[in-house]
């Protein structure tokens, strides 16, 4: 079997929720050893955010929810109560013994359990901590509990996101997944790599504070960078593109379409295809600039043409043409696509955990590495499923587990 790329990397995982279980996943499907902590029969928030539910053998909802699937495969599970002197003690121990840990607490949280980096790097000074919080370690808000939604509304990703107010429908929206717990699991993923090699440099680890509001305003990407060179803040357009037409979706015979146009020989391409060759030398559109200044005449234009052949239609005419164009799917049609299945998008994950719950499907890492590719070693697991296991390796007999157990420790 090849080793995958961080075999031998082991990572202490006390984050819930989405944003630190993503990078933490993240770092599992590269092949680091991640043991997730949760609070002993309650577990991680997402574990009841349902429906859905996933369903057992006969079919049947069962009570744990499909959400925390979605970031918590290739983990091992272990229960264990921080607030306790024993879990404290058994959490210090595994620290010392990691490579990374992962929180995302509120600021300063885990200092009054001895949890905190400055603490546990006494005893690991190799440790790569990566706290994950909504506004960061500094600034007048970083006291302040942040979510995704509060970040997307304060960022300004929902002022540009939706219909403009004047239009059906209009008014601010948030992006359909929790976006910014997302890229902010992918930059942590990202800084930890890096922290690993300069570890490799020097020997020594440091503390990563990531913050869901800087990963929010970064993430506005070129819509950041024309405000901050302009002045003008942008607003909501809808499916339409502030830089580029067209770039949109557009009503068919039977429904709808996205034509990605991004250069003028795409455009001068569909020109020809739709039976329109002279809108490429109209000098109203004979540029992108000039597209986008003029695009109330072009847009109508050419819904008047892409209404007269189904999108299935349109697809075939353009394919072969180099104009980027499909279907808007939803998530089923998605999968059912032909080249998400030839991906091999879509794994079905077997879990032995004793609940009734026998398969577990999700979605397939997307990094392809040729020489150490993602594995699937854990799918994702039950409240406290390997708490016997991690703790026997840690050194805790049987006996002791026991009285743990007893104890409300485990």
């Amino acid at each position: 079997m090849t080793d995958a790329a961080l075999d031998g990397i082991k990572v202490l995982d006390l984050s819930r929720v989405l944003a630190g279980p993503w990078c933490t996943q993240i770092l599992a499907d590269l092949g680091a050893d991640v043991v997730k902590i949760e609070r002993p029969g309650v577990g991680d928030d997402t574990r009841t955010w349902g429906p859905p539910f996933l369903k057992d053998a006969k079919g049947e909802d069962t009570n744990q929810s499909t959400y925390f699937t979605a970031c918590n495969r290739n983990k091992r599970s272990v229960t264990l109560d921080m607030a306790t002197s024993e879990g404290q003690a058994l959490l210090k121990q595994m620290a010392a013994a990691s490579d990374i840990v992962v929180e995302n607490f509120k600021t300063g949280g885990l200092a009054q359990y001895g949890l905190d980096y400055d603490a546990l790097r006494v005893a690991n000074p190799r440790l790569i901590y990566c706290s994950v919080t909504g506004f960061g370690h500094d600034g007048p808000h970083a006291a302040r509990a942040g979510y995704d939604l509060m970040i997307q509304a304060t960022s300004g990703m929902m002022s540009i996101t939706g219909r403009p107010d004047d239009a059906p429908g209009g008014g601010p929206l948030r992006v359909g997944v929790a976006l910014t717990d997302l890229f902010t699991g992918v930059y942590a993923s990202t800084a930890i790599l890096a922290a690993l090699e300069v570890r490799h440099r020097t020997g020594e680890g440091q503390h990563i504070d990531m913050a869901l509001l800087d990963v929010g305003m970064a993430i506005l990407a070129n819509q950041a960078s024309a405000f901050l060179n302009t002045g003008v803040a942008p607003e909501r357009q809808g499916n339409s593109h502030p830089s580029l037409a067209p770039y949109q979706d557009f009503q068919t015979q039977d429904g709808s379409m996205l034509l990605a146009i991004g250069n003028n020989g795409q455009f001068a391409r569909f020109c020809e295809a739709a039976g329109h060759a002279e809108w490429a030398v109209d000098e109203r559109f004979a540029t992108n600039t000039l597209r986008v200044k003029h695009r109330e005449a072009l847009i109508p234009a050419m819904q008047e043409v892409t209404r007269t052949r189904s999108t299935a239609d349109w697809i075939a005419l353009l394919e072969d043409k180099a104009v980027p164009c499909g279907p808007i799917n939803d998530i089923a049609q998605a999968f059912d696509d032909e080249q998400v299945k030839a991906r091999g998008l879509a794994v079905a994950m077997p879990r032995d955990a004793g609940d009734g719950i026998d398969t577990i499907v999700g979605v397939a890492s997307p990094l392809r590495l040729s020489a150490t590719p993602p594995v699937l070693r854990h799918a994702p697991p039950a409240l406290g499923q390997h708490t016997d296991e991690v703790l026997a390796e840690l050194g805790v007999d049987a006996a002791q587990r026991a009285a743990l157990r007893a104890a409300g420790v485990l």
